[in-house]
Formats: structure tokens, C-alpha cells, sequence
């Protein structure tokens, strides 16, 4: 039976890879990669960075395919179809990876940044292999540090206050409103700075992009007062490497 691994790597600093992960890395065949073309090649070569760090050279093999474009123009009642048909064609490309680069007896493994559980579409995709039923194997998942805890550690704060809830959602659903009940709010997958729809509140904003990496940026204050720098940043950064991973935490104040 063939055996696969969902590896969560963290953030983008390779030391943030869990023993446990280390562990995992060593005792595996094939790595597979989807290659997201020359404008986010970087992010191919941090996989094999951390490859490189822990593995001797020539005790495994790396197999890139490339990664299905996706109708990031769909919105409204198309975005969901829109993601299910993605998801579809990367389940395609995962299932031919499986069946004819991974031996019988062989184990191959997905790298993910941060942790697989957390928005993140690679379990989704493997179930949806197996239902097709072309190709068996079995997968396990090491956890992985996630880019809210990244982002909350190179900030110095706590996730949540004593007694209250968090919430981690999207930008597209905070552009419905602030949720309700919660003052402490994680968004990730905001591609239109949504946090600026709130500059007239009293909330702190804790703002990290390419957190782990050598051009990581953090910003943090109140929204009033950084929105502007973190649009400018944020602009800036997306100008010179083509494209932006970030995520950040609101932390409302009701009675200050």
C-alpha cells in the first residue's frame, strides 16, 4: 500500500519544521510540488531548502507538476463552484503524482505551508482521490505551524484575551461585517485590505506579511493610524516579488 504524508512546514522559516516533521521528511521516498509558476518560484525553492537542510543529498526525489489555475474573478454564488472546480483539477494532478511516480511500496509526501488544517485544501483533495477510486493509498498528517501562530508570536501577543472568544475567518466574510460577539478576529485570505472598513473604530490591528522569511513585514497599531502605511507596504511588496502572503489579527476595545 502506498503511503502518504501531509506535512505542515510552517510559515516560511525552516526552523520552524517540528521534530516530528524532521522525523517524517527522513523517512520519505518521493516529495511531491506544485509549481506555481516563475512569479512564486520562490516559494518552490524554500520547499527545497528545507529539503536540502535535513535530508542527505540523493536519499530521495522531488517531482514538480504544475498548479491548476484558478477563477479568482468568480465571485457571489461563483466563488464556491469556482473553488470546487480547482479543487477538482488539482485532485486530477495529485491522483496521476500518486499512480505513476510513487512505487507500491513507497511513501510521498505533500509539503504545506503552515498546518494542513488550516486553510488549506491538500486533505480535501486526498479524500476526493480516494473517492474516485483509481489509485489506493494511505495518508497521515503531521501538524505544522500555522501562520497565526507565526504571526502572533513575532507580534509578542496572545491569540485570545482571558475569557473571550477568538475568530478566524476570512476577508471575504469580514466584508460582511465585524462578527458578532467576538472582539478578537484573525483574517487570512483578504485580498482587498478589508480592515479599512473599520479605520473608525477602536481597534488595534497586528499585520504580518511573508511572516518567517527573509522579507517579512510586521506592522501593528491602530487601524486609524496604520491603515495607510499597510496599504503602502503592502503595494510596495506585491510590486517587487509579484505576489503577497499576509494575515492579520483585529482586536476590537469596547469602552477604552
Amino acid at each position: 500500500m502506498r503511503k502518504i504524508h501531509v506535512i505542515g512546514i510552517g510559515a516560511g522559516d525552516p526552523d520552524q519544521l517540528t521534530l516530528q516533521a524532521v522525523k517524517v521528511l527522513r523517512g520519505t521516498d518521493v516529495f511531491f510540488v506544485l509549481d506555481k509558476g516563475e512569479v512564486k518560484n520562490d516559494l518552490t525553492r524554500l520547499r527545497r531548502d528545507m529539503l536540502d537542510a535535513h535530508l542527505p543529498q540523493g536519499s530521495y526525489r522531488v517531482v514538480e507538476a504544475r498548479d491548476p489555475e484558478r477563477d479568482r474573478s468568480a465571485g457571489g454564488a461563483a466563488y464556491s463552484p469556482a473553488v470546487g472546480d480547482w479543487r477538482s483539477a488539482r485532485a486530477g494532478i495529485y491522483e496521476r503524482l500518486i499512480a505513476e511516480e510513487l512505487g507500491e511500496d513507497e511513501s510521498g509526501a505533500f509539503l504545506v505551508w503552515g498546518d494542513p488544517a488550516l486553510y488549506d485544501s491538500t486533505l480535501g483533495i486526498l479524500e476526493e482521490v480516494l473517492a474516485r477510486g483509481a489509485v489506493a493509498f494511505e495518508y497521515d498528517v503531521v501538524p505544522g505551524i500555522s501562520s497565526v501562530s507565526a504571526l502572533v508570536a513575532r507580534h509578542r501577543v496572545g491569540l485570545n484575551r482571558v475569557a473571550r472568544p477568538v475568530q478566524i475567518t476570512t476577508g471575504r466574510r469580514l466584508a460582511e461585517g465585524f462578527p458578532e460577539e467576538v472582539d478578537d478576529v484573525v483574517v487570512m485570505l483578504d485580498a482587498h485590505q478589508t480592515f479599512r472598513k473599520y479605520a473608525d473604530q477602536d481597534i488595534d490591528i497586528y499585520w504580518g506579511a511573508y511572516i518567517g522569511t527573509p522579507d517579512e513585514i510586521l506592522v501593528s497599531g491602530p487601524i486609524a493610524e496604520t491603515a495607510g502605511r499597510i496599504e503602502r507596504l503592502r503595494a510596495e511588496a506585491r510590486e517587487r516579488k509579484g505576489w503577497i502572503m499576509d494575515t492579520y489579527l483585529l482586536r476590537r476595545h469596547r469602552g477604552r
